[in-house]
């Protein structure tokens, strides 16, 4: 076979020479130990949880290494694309604080290693299966959609392992006559690896391979012998095939991806070897995982909405809560290290691979709320102002104009209990906020609670009366709560829970009771931070009015 010729019948407009590549992309003028990572997201329209799980892997790596993150977009399958989808990617990764060093931008792209786009690639691919074709590791392959679902049937039949390969791969050795009659009946075709892997022998004579895995440590794997598809027909190459170009020529020195590529690795391991590059560190990380009915399962894209990023902007997740959670299952050591610094910024943490799990990752989405309050306690409440404001303009719209409105106002309500030593930790995301708050706004503001079963509304009526009559705005807490117990002493309830608990027989409840009443009028929840605090907030007049509406419900 004359291998040059038969490049040449297969590739005539392919006229570049691969070390032309390997000078137009040369090797990066980095530091020594400098990671160069890439994130490669097919434009779908649905951008996951995993998505920014590995790419906060690929950030760190490369950012505290000094070295270089960058964003390649996977679209070669123009089936599967979705308008918008790579603005989308963008702005998700960029609201949850992933920033990129070059690729695609909103505003186009950026870098030397340009296009970043695999749909724009083409002719960079087709030199390099040029050249693969010269050398007799790869070929055309004619096979109809038809042979090939026969041949996948027969090997069915024959229990035999499936694929095209050995004496399967029936377009293996056509001759250059034959490819020629092919290709002037205008046969469609694509090309396949011609595979040096081992084939058509018992299994204890597989060749193994040893690949060095950034998480997993050294992994023990059958050698490929697949003839895979490099080049689709219509001349767009698969992902086994561009992805180790691009690695190669955009100088990637760590590839981390989900443990779901892990079968196609020998694959991608002999690609490199077959164009003598070095390989780079791959890092499987493991799936990720929730519990259901006290079992583990892989999260699910149609059953588990807070797979989708979506979930997370729309209920308004702060990005440095999410961040923060998602370090505690990447890394076993953060917590620990979280403990002994817990004011340090993230980033000062120390991110090793190896500290990564190799199992399935647990995802705890009550976990994520606990670490959520932490992190949100520590943000000033002007921030999160501006947090909620933002949140409501992509979300909530109708709020927007109410949490504008009044900025020295929201700013008390979020810092109430958020200062001295033993700080509320009432908040967990926009949506969340809003509704934990919402008793301060007129229009939001209603009677969730029932009143204690134990105080008569006769006796919830006297007490709103004697609140009422008793109020003065300017007293300080102690005097305040002072007129509470009075109230409560007045009206047959013990001014103090201790004398109710020792004798319950001669109250009709305690002061907590009392306290229900008023704190359900004010906010209409039994349950809410001091309601002296609230009261100072509400202000005199509004705090009266509140009062004063509940009153009619005791003579309905």
């Amino acid at each position: 076979m004359d291998y040059y010729k038969l490049a040449d019948l297969l590739f005539p407009n392919i006229t570049k020479n691969p070390l032309e590549y390997e000078e137009i992309y040369p090797q990066r003028m980095l530091p020594v130990g400098a990671k160069v990572t890439r994130l490669g997201p097919s434009p779908t329209g649905f951008i996951h949880l995993g998505n920014l799980y590995g790419a906060f892997v690929d950030e760190r790596l490369a950012h505290q290494s000094g070295g270089v993150f960058y964003l390649r977009i996977e679209d070669t399958d123009e089936k599967r694309q979705v308008e918008g989808a790579v603005e989308a990617i963008i702005s998700s990764l960029e609201f949850f604080g992933v920033t990129f060093d070059e690729g695609v931008t909103k505003d186009g792209e950026k870098g030397n290693y340009a296009p970043y786009h695999q749909s724009q690639r083409s002719e960079i691919y087709q030199t390099y299966i040029k050249q693969m074709v010269r050398r007799g590791q790869a070929y055309p392959c004619f096979c109809t959609e038809e042979e090939l679902n026969e041949i996948r049937e027969t090997q069915e039949c024959l229990k035999e392992n499936p694929g095209y390969y050995g004496k399967w791969a029936k377009h293996r050795n056509l001759s250059l006559e034959e490819i020629q009659t092919r290709l002037d009946n205008k046969e469609a075709f694509v090309i396949r690896l011609r595979s040096q892997g081992t084939h058509d022998c018992e299994d204890e004579d597989i060749k193994m391979i040893s690949v060095e895995d950034g998480i997993r440590g050294t992994l023990m794997m059958p050698e490929n012998d697949q003839d895979v598809v490099l080049l689709k027909a219509n001349g767009i190459p698969t992902y086994h095939f561009a992805h180790v170009v691009d690695d190669h020529l955009m100088r990637t020195s760590h590839v981390v991806r989900g443990a779901e590529w892990l079968p196609s690795l020998p694959i991608h391991v002999e690609l490199f070897n077959t164009l003598e590059w070095p390989l780079p560190v791959y890092c499987h990380t493991a799936q990720l995982m929730k519990m259901e009915n006290g079992n583990r399962r892989k999260l699910s894209k149609r059953k588990d909405p807070e797979l989708s990023l979506d979930y997370y902007r729309s209920e308004g997740y702060h990005p440095k809560a999410v961040r923060e959670y998602l370090m505690t299952i990447l890394n076993s050591n953060y917590e620990e290290w979280r403990m002994e610094n817990p004011n340090a910024p993230l980033d000062s943490f120390e991110f090793t691979v190896e500290k990564m799990s190799s199992s399935g990752t647990l995802f705890d989405l009550d976990k994520l709320n606990d670490i959520s309050k932490d992190v949100l306690v520590k943000i000033p409440a002007a921030e999160i102002r501006q947090f909620l404001i933002d949140w409501s303009k992509a979300h909530r719209p109708e709020l927007t104009g109410i949490l504008e409105g009044d900025e020295e106002y929201l700013i008390k309500i979020l810092d109430l209990g958020r200062n001295g030593n033993k700080l509320r930790k009432d908040f967990v995301f926009a949506r969340q906020i809003f509704e934990f708050i919402s008793y301060f706004y007129n229009d939001y503001f209603k009677i969730e609670d029932s009143y204690p079963e134990n105080v008569s509304d006769d006796d919830a009526k006297s007490i709103l009366y004697a609140y009422l009559e008793s109020y003065d705005h300017q007293d300080d807490q102690t005097q305040w709560f002072d007129k509470i117990r009075q109230i409560a002493s007045d009206k047959g309830y013990a001014a103090k829970p201790k004398d109710y608990k020792k004798n319950p027989e001669l109250y009709k409840g305690h002061v907590g009771d009392v306290s229900t009443v008023i704190r359900i009028a004010l906010m209409g929840r039994a349950t809410s931070p001091d309601i002296w605090e609230i009261q100072q907030i509400l202000g005199e007049e509004k705090s009266k009015e509140r009062i004063i509406k509940a009153l009619p419900f005791f003579n309905e």
